[in-house]
């Protein structure tokens, strides 16, 4: 196609602001889905995505449409989550175009999000196109939403596109508006190629299925091309393109997205970012690709029978393929057997990656407390990085250690600044400013321990605003802090998968925490359980899982005590015996119980 006719967009936003809704309107609109075809969400793939009402995953489509000018434009659309764990599948997305819609819901109006996937955008200098959906909402306040575009964004009023997804109004002008603003893609058919992976997927009968987005050049089915990360070359086996499902084309040329497949097996043989080039006429340079995304969080995942460990294995690596801001390394616990480290960009992140492995791997896991990245100075010089409470330093060997802070920026209703401050203050956050956004809504600015924001923080901001906070976070850098490992033992054995890092003067609080809620999701044995929190040598709290009883004298009618009592004593020391060989059967939910203690 002729490369002028070319638009590539996504579309950006702040969490539930209408993305999903609003590409759905357009692939109606444009005819690219039936009727009988439809549903809602249609873009988001995953039964998890349908099921949270989020999307989890970046979503490219094609679709081809005519304009009020006559011609017929081929439109390429990337939808993109909006929670701020996924922020680097926006980013993905984003270098895969030139424009990008801005969608703000008219009656919560611009959010943390709103703002950060912005500056994103403009980090990669797109064409914006502010976008009001939600009109038709009895609470839609579009005046007051048109100044804060224009007063906190920065963005011209006469660019804003007034719309409601869910009724289909404004489609049409948003689609007017990509077609006159987004400028076409830049690059030449003619010059050696250079295609940018911005993602990619596995399938069982075709292999690793890898997007890409052609910045020069051609490729087609039967070219021979070459990963300039790696060297490894392939044959193209199939071209195609999304609309929404994957049809084969001959080729894809400049400025064009869409797919190859290339019969490759391995999941790690593609890496996102990298560049794919013709291997008899190689470009000179690759792209510059994706900024490197470094993890936040970190946890273990074992699986619950360690038979499974390879299927595990297998399952981590193809999910690595779709998802580039997941890491993992093998690691061993003493009391799970072997698993793998692995790293996340939050605890949703975390939840998801989780519910994917269970669900499209048939897995069954257990997942230890996460941890942050903290930095350790040994005594003896050496500065260690340490994300697993097991290969924290003894006291004696740390002269300091430092814990990554945020800044977090808070978008909330004006009278709930009181209770944002205190709940800021009691996660040992430190004041930075606070500025009123309009006559409702004020951004306070907070630099916050990571530690503190992983867990709850998120949940907490939207109960006390209720549900009108929003918060966005950027890593901002080490400071000194004071922290000591906890343990759990469980009938006097440390269960290192309850291990964690946590600040000493929290240590006390945590440890009861955790124990109490180890209490009531750890089913009674047929022995005493005794749970018990420390650190180090000292036991900080306690509690005891009382044993089954069995009324071993329930047949013995009359008589003489003596007989009552030695089967009493026999009931003792068998117990006692059992104790000390039994196995305490510790449940999934004991897991999530001991991860969402404070």
């Amino acid at each position: 196609m002729d490369k002028s006719l070319i638009r590539n967009f996504s579309i950006i936003a702040h969490i539930d602001h209408g993305k999903s809704t609003l590409a759905d309107r357009i692939l109606q609109f444009t005819g690219a889905i039936s009727e009988r075809e439809f549903h809602d969400q249609l873009l988001d793939d995953m039964d998890l995505e349908r099921e949270r009402g989020i999307t989890i995953k970046a979503s490219a489509v094609r679709i081809n449409y005519t304009a009020r000018d006559g011609r017929t434009y081929e439109l390429n659309l990337i939808d993109t989550p909006g929670h701020v764990d996924f922020t680097y599948e926006v980013s993905k997305s984003i270098g895969a175009c030139e424009g990008a819609l801005l969608v703000v819901d008219a009656s919560q109006g611009v959010e943390a999000q709103t703002v950060a996937n912005l500056y994103l955008a403009m980090e990669h200098n797109l064409v914006i196109i502010p976008v009001i959906n939600k009109i038709d909402l009895p609470s839609a306040q579009i005046d007051n939403v048109k100044h804060e575009i224009s007063h906190i964004l920065g963005l011209d009023k006469s660019d804003i596109v007034l719309a409601s997804a869910k009724l289909g109004k404004g489609t049409e002008d948003i689609l007017e508006a990509v077609v006159r603003k987004v400028p076409p893609p830049s690059g030449e058919a003619a010059n050696a190629l250079q295609a940018l992976v911005f993602d990619s997927r596995f399938d069982t009968y075709k292999g690793v299925i890898v997007l890409i987005r052609v910045m020069n050049g051609v490729i087609h089915k039967g070219q021979k091309v070459k990963m300039m990360s790696s060297g490894a070359m392939y044959e193209v086996m199939e071209v195609g393109i999304f609309n929404p499902r994957p049809a084969q084309i001959d080729r894809l040329s400049c400025g064009e997205v869409g797919y190859i497949a290339c019969n490759i097996r391995e999941a790690r043989e593609v890496s996102v970012g990298d560049t794919v080039t013709d291997s008899d006429n190689p470009a000179a340079s690759p792209l510059a690709g994706y900024k490197k995304v470094h993890p936040m969080v970190f946890s273990g995942i074992y699986p619950a029978n360690s038979a499974d460990f390879p299927a595990l294995k297998n399952a981590i690596e193809k999910l690595r393929l779709s998802d580039a801001a997941f890491i993992f390394e093998p690691e061993k616990s003493a009391s799970l057997g072997m698993g793998f480290r692995c790293g996340f960009l939050g605890l949703l992140h975390m939840e998801i990656v989780e519910e994917r492995l269970e669900r499209e791997f048939d897995l069954n896991l257990v997942i230890t407390t996460p941890s942050v990245v903290y930095r350790i100075l040994k005594k003896d010089g050496d500065v260690v990085s340490v994300d697993n409470p097991v290969k924290l330093p003894g006291s004696a060997e740390i002269e300091e250690t430092e814990e990554p802070y945020v800044r977090a920026y808070i978008i909330a209703p004006k009278e709930s600044i009181g209770t944002i401050l205190e709940l800021s203050e009691s996660r040992r956050g430190s004041y930075v400013s606070t500025e009123y956004l309009d006559e409702t809504r004020v951004r306070i600015v907070y630099d916050i321990p990571l530690s503190e924001v992983i867990v709850d923080f998120y949940d907490r901001i939207k109960s006390v605003t209720k549900g009108y906070g929003s918060l966005d976070y950027e890593f901002l850098d080490y400071r000194p802090t004071n922290i000591v490992k906890l343990d759990i033992l469980i009938n006097g054995e440390v269960y290192d998968a309850f291990s964690s890092i946590v600040f000493k003067d929290r240590a006390y609080a945590k440890g009861k925490a955790i124990i109490e809620k180890l209490k009531e999701t750890i089913p009674r044995h047929l022995f005493q359980v005794i749970l018990q929190a420390a650190i180090g040598g000292t036991i900080i709290a306690r509690e005891t899982i009382k044993s089954v009883g069995k009324n071993v004298t329930a047949k013995c009618y009359g008589g003489d005590i003596t007989r009552k009592r030695k089967l009493w004593e026999k009931q003792k020391a068998g117990k006692k015996k059992m104790k000390q060989f039994g196995k305490v059967e510790i449940p999934q939910e004991a897991f999530f119980a001991a991860l969402k203690a404070q």
